[in-house]
């Protein structure tokens, strides 16, 4: 129950922050002016910057479509991308990059994938996409002067965003491969926190550290017995950011405009994300849309970057966000309606003394559902 009230908590505060962003960046804006700048926008960009995020989403199917399998799970293509619509959805409404994992690996525990295996999955795609993440920003770094002049703000919030993103990449790379490193590490913080009575029960956080540890334990084991697994997912998540960081590329060329090449415009982006990407906003909501008024204000020009914002924003994050709530509730259904079935195939096999057993089962798998709604 408390789950489902922090998603709608959640829902609520990304409501109010679109407001409060929109408020803001509109204050002052002719109304006639951004629709006249908008009305001429060339669609055919805009389908291509939407078919980017189809693939942006798509990569990371494909990433869980070849892990599932080496872990055994044939399971179609298609099943992967709604658990990725999932993700994208629960992340685009709760404060953590990451607030997705849990939806994704509960709907794939539905589907008979263990729940070890769904968070191994998960656990590999987040480091290989973390670490694509300090890949494209290093090499924009080095490739594009333009995105290191930024002015001071950006900048100290770029050091942030680049600066937690190499602490958790570092983190989750120490506990898959210096498992007795990270435990002492680990047990100190969780008796220095005790001690200073800022955990209230040491005890089972030690339980979920080691939980964890074993996790990511099975999570250095696959890597080791699958070589070049963790390659072809890190090469599709460069593709998948490359992706994500081309969609103001197709919203420039939509407006018409030309003099900036793709490496400067997408440069901006990856910087953007970077900078963005850990803040404990759902779906980095203000920052996101400031940011980009202030970064691309020199490629768009003061009168555009505005409607810019709007268009690039509206086709990565907020359009998407109702794809992805569409795909979630037929997810849903899907795994729902299936849950009944078997719950009814047991009934039927099963001796009449077992059949309580089976719907005992079933109606908790329910119970758990409407936690998650």
């Amino acid at each position: 129950m408390m789950q489902g009230k922090k998603k709608w908590m959640g829902l609520l505060f990304l409501v109010v922050m679109m407001g409060v962003t929109g408020s803001v960046l509109l204050k002052g804006q002719s109304m006639g002016l951004l629709w006249d700048s908008l009305r001429h926008v060339k669609p055919q960009f805009l389908l291509v910057g939407l078919a980017m995020m189809l693939g942006y989403v798509g990569c990371e199917a494909l990433c869980t479509h070849r892990i599932l399998g080496r872990l055994g799970h044939r399971i179609p293509y298609r099943q992967c991308l709604g658990y990725s619509f999932v993700g994208f959805y629960v992340s685009s409404i709760t404060p953590s990059a990451t607030g997705g994992q849990p939806a994704q690996i509960y709907y794939m525990s539905k589907d008979r994938i263990p729940a070890a295996h769904g968070a191994l999955n998960m656990m590999l795609i987040a480091a290989c996409y973390q670490t694509a993440t300090l890949i494209w920003g290093v090499g924009i770094w080095l490739l594009c002067p333009q995105a290191r002049n930024l002015g001071k703000g950006f900048n100290l919030l770029l050091f942030y965003g680049a600066g937690m993103m190499i602490l958790l990449t570092a983190g989750m790379l120490m506990v898959m491969f210096l498992p007795g490193v990270s435990r002492r590490l680990c047990e100190g913080i969780l008796k220095f926190l005790g001690k200073i009575r800022l955990l209230r029960d040491p005890k089972t956080m030690q339980g979920k550290l080691e939980h964890q540890l074993t996790e990511y334990a099975r999570g250095a084991a696959c890597v080791k017995a699958n070589p070049g697994l963790a390659i072809q997912v890190l090469l599709l998540c460069l593709v998948q950011l490359g992706m994500l960081f081309t969609v103001p590329w197709m919203v420039y060329l939509a407006f018409g405009l030309s003099g900036q090449g793709w490496i400067q415009v997408a440069g901006l982006q990856a910087m953007l994300t970077l900078a963005v990407c850990n803040l404990p906003l759902p779906g980095a909501v203000g920052p996101a849309e400031g940011g980009f008024v202030s970064a691309f204000t020199a490629v768009f020009g003061s009168g555009l970057v505005t409607p810019a914002m709007l268009v690039s924003r509206g086709i990565s994050f907020y359009t998407f966000l109702l794809i992805s709530f569409l795909v979630s509730v037929f997810v849903h259904v899907r795994v729902s309606r299936k849950a009944r079935e078997r719950a009814l195939r047991e009934m039927i096999a099963t001796q009449p003394g077992n059949r309580i057993q089976a719907m005992r089962r079933y109606l908790h798998g329910q119970s758990k559902a409407c936690m998650l709604k």
